[in-house]
């Protein structure tokens, strides 16, 4: 039987012996990690574990723990150099390969990622994992189509206003996108570089930034962003519970949390399909268009140990986030996650 991380039972007589043990404890540890966060005194970060800053004096004292690398058992300290070299690989086809394994509908799932998010002006956006840009391309589109669509409207409500008053109020237009920003946060410098050549070559210079970062500590303060977006990255995080507890320390309260992954489908009949599909086909797409069988296989199987909808949803909860829902996309392929820090 194959080591079941997330469960914490990885001989296969224990599962068997034991389950409600292992539901029990499972149970008592998320109800644990929340009492400690409800004890913290106020302004002080905890030096628990299960908080930020006790997540950050784990990471500086790595353990040699297993973890999956697909379906491969590797350390934990191997588990992060062999992803960071899989997107350094696919790093100059990873958009072309998006379209062709997921026949373009990626493109939509991203779309309505942001019209769940629905972003205000001034909205400050920290997209981790978003070195090609994607996210970050769309923020400032919608953010200058709703600037653009407000001034329209404020124009035709002045009925009196010249032909010289309205140009001149186009020509003054101090900030297109009303204050708001986005930063770019990814660990791989193949992916910021594709991300930044994308950028130059389609216009974007103003509201947007890049920085190289590790999701699991981040390289911000406190409270600083309004809105924290992820898009297919999170499975590749090592500790993902840290990469959350991360986000949730660098929003601002009342920020949002949003979360776009691959998930667990929920038809049989298409389940069936869809895992053809993916062993049989996206490696070979891999090799024939990227030369990378390899990090295709990887990341197929990467989606396989993803947990569920409401497992993931329970560690976004375990993390601090509240209001936690989440929308299942596609038959469940992927799935957004929504979380507040409140």
């Amino acid at each position: 039987m194959q080591h079941d991380v997330r469960s914490g039972c990885c001989h296969p007589t224990a599962k068997m012996a034991a389950p409600r043990s292992c539901a029990l404890w499972s149970y008592c540890g998320r109800r644990w990690s929340r009492l400690m966060r409800c004890c913290e005194l106020p302004g002080l970060r905890s030096s628990w574990p299960g908080g930020p800053l006790g997540a950050r004096q784990l990471s500086q004292e790595k353990q040699a723990t297993e973890t999956h690398f697909g379906f491969e058992t590797v350390s934990e300290e191997e588990k992060g150099g062999k992803v960071y070299h899989v997107f350094e690989s696919v790093a100059k086809k990873y958009d072309v390969m998006n379209d062709m394994m997921s026949l373009g509908i990626h493109r939509i799932w991203k779309d309505l990622l942001l019209w769940k998010m629905r972003p205000f002006p001034g909205t400050q956006l920290l997209d981790v994992a978003g070195g090609t840009g994607d996210i970050a391309f769309r923020f400032l589109n919608y953010v200058r189509a709703q600037h653009k669509g407000k001034q329209k409207r404020q124009l035709r409500a002045q009925q009196n206003l010249s032909w010289e008053e309205i140009a001149k109020k186009y020509q003054n237009e101090e900030d297109p996108l009303d204050g708001s920003r986005v930063v770019v946060c990814d660990i791989n410098k193949e992916m910021l570089k594709i991300g930044k050549q994308k950028a130059h070559a389609r216009g974007y210079k103003a509201g947007l930034a890049w920085v190289l970062g590790d999701a699991e500590e981040l390289p911000f303060d406190d409270d600083k962003f309004d809105v924290y977006t992820i898009a297919f990255g999170i499975r590749n995080v090592t500790h993902i519970d840290q990469a959350l507890q991360e986000a949730h320390r660098v929003l601002k309260p009342g920020g949002r949390f949003l979360c776009l992954e691959f998930s667990q489908v929920n038809n049989p009949l298409i389940s069936r399909l869809y895992d053809l599909y993916s062993f049989q086909v996206i490696p070979v797409l891999g090799e024939v268009i990227a030369g990378d069988w390899k990090s295709y296989q990887y990341l197929v199987e990467s989606i396989r140990q993803f947990p569920p909808q409401e497992e993931f949803k329970e560690m976004i909860e375990d993390a601090g986030f509240e209001k936690v829902t989440y929308e299942s996309l596609t038959s469940g392929i992927v799935a957004i996650h929504s979380g507040f820090k409140l």
